[in-house]
């Protein structure tokens, strides 16, 4: 058990961990439930064990060192590699690496843990042994320290170069990969999702990454080698400006001092040298200047060649949509939307006139109707006594005289019709009876 990777608590639980210590039954369906807790336990752990030690490999003779208790190890981790590498959870390292370019050859024996002789044969995966030195990629881990790689890179100092060796790779990912084949996986894997091309530069190994609004890598080109010697000589001839700087300064304090003890002649010598430092360290920084210069033209050039391949899309897409339309059609379309408006407007205008019958006189209805109105006043009604409008009078004259006389005329009827009258009397269910006046 080591220092660098936290055991679960149940570490310390002897019962449990003798179970989890013992091998796996030959056969899973003698025990689902034991054979599957058992397997979750190890898995987990042994992701966390990387992940804690910041590897993306694992072997069995270091698992069975890590995880070692009471001089016991576990018997049940070959099991557990094989059913991890048939569910794609690991890989090998061979195998991982032999998926990507060839090219990773060419950097050298040294630079991998793995070597080619092992491509070719390590092929005892299938078989119910594991060899203890076959390393592992696990396949999760790897992704994630990719793509921490990639974040270091956007973040450093290097984000604006395309191109950077693997001496300045290594310098600004040492936080991301805590070794050199920690590193070369990350790369790999990077490799695989199209991200990152390596590549050998008269003997010099550099990377190549994915920029900012590309999808993918595009292959190393001489126009790429050009801005990454361009860059480098502006690095060394910067660092030289530096250094000349710093022994001018040197010569000048030296002088100084001199001066201080009577030595004349040494500080004028001082001086002299001075004045030669500057005037390298002057000549260099022109250079460094004109590197500049160049570099942002080279950079202004692959903006405007940005610039002119997007006009030129927009020219073919709008040359493709204009395909089929005319200068007469686009008139003629038009003229056609202006008739129809046109036409929409007259039918809008009958319809809000309403419809009005030919054969009849506007004016005559209006006589008839004024007619109807007069005929409908109170005062009007044939056979009515006209409303009184006064109310009663102040002398306080009786209310019944103020209404017309009865009629005192003789009733023409005779006795033998009142006679009548009265045989027709009936009386009601409620012993009532209705009595009709005749009227003269």
């Amino acid at each position: 058990m080591t220092s660098e990777v936290s055991l679960p608590a149940e570490w310390d639980d002897d019962e449990r961990m003798n179970f989890l210590f013992s091998d796996f039954k030959e056969n899973r369906d003698v025990n689902t439930t034991d054979w599957d807790s058992k397997m979750d336990f190890w898995t987990a752990l042994i992701l966390k064990s990387c992940r804690d030690r910041g590897s993306v490999c694992v072997n069995l003779q270091d698992l069975n060192q890590t995880f070692r208790r009471q001089d016991r190890s576990p018997l049940g981790l070959p099991t557990v590699l094989q059913s991890m590498a048939r569910c794609g959870k690991i890989q090998r390292e061979s195998e991982f690496a032999a998926n990507v370019d060839c090219g990773w050859l060419s950097w050298g024996v040294g630079l991998l843990l793995v070597k080619p002789l092992k491509w070719t044969f390590s092929t005892l995966l299938g078989s119910s042994r594991v060899p203890l030195e076959e390393s592992f990629v696990v396949i999760e881990l790897v992704k994630e320290k990719a793509a921490e790689l990639l974040r270091a890179y956007h973040s450093s100092e290097f984000s604006n170069c395309s191109i950077v060796s693997f001496q300045e790779l290594c310098s600004f990912s040492s936080d991301v990969c805590a070794d050199e084949s920690t590193l070369c996986m990350a790369l790999l894997q990077l490799q695989r999702d199209k991200q990152v091309t390596v590549s050998l530069h008269e003997g010099e190994k550099i990377v190549k990454f994915c920029q900012p609004g590309q999808e993918r890598v595009s292959p190393v080109s001489d126009v790429d080698v050009g801005i990454y010697q361009l860059q480098r000589s502006e690095k060394l001839l910067g660092e030289r400006v530096q250094k000349l700087s710093l022994e001018a300064n040197k010569c000048k304090e030296e002088a100084r001092v001199l001066l201080r003890e009577g030595k004349k002649s040494q500080a004028l010598r001082c001086l002299r040298g001075r004045k030669r430092v500057e005037r390298r360290a002057d000549n260099l920084f022109a250079k460094v200047e004109s590197i500049r210069e160049i570099l942002d033209r080279i950079a202004q050039s692959q903006t405007d060649k940005m610039v002119m391949q997007a006009y030129q899309a927009g020219v073919a897409a709008l040359r493709l949509s204009l395909k089929d339309v005319t200068v007469e059609r686009a008139e003629s379309l038009v003229d056609q939307i202006q008739e129809l408006c046109d036409t929409q407007d007259e039918v809008n205008e009958a319809l809000s006139t309403g419809v009005t019958a030919a054969d009849e006189d506007v004016d005559e209805l209006e006589d008839e109707l004024k007619s109807l109105l007069e005929e409908s006043k109170p005062d009007s009604i044939s056979g009515l006594p006209a409303v009184p409008t006064k109310g009663l009078q102040p002398s306080g004259e009786p209310f019944l005289s103020s209404l017309p006389d009865a009629p005192r005329s003789h009733l023409n009827i005779t006795a033998e019709q009142l006679e009548e009258e009265l045989n027709k009397l009936t009386l009601t269910d409620s012993g009532l009876s209705e009595v009709k006046i005749l009227t003269p």
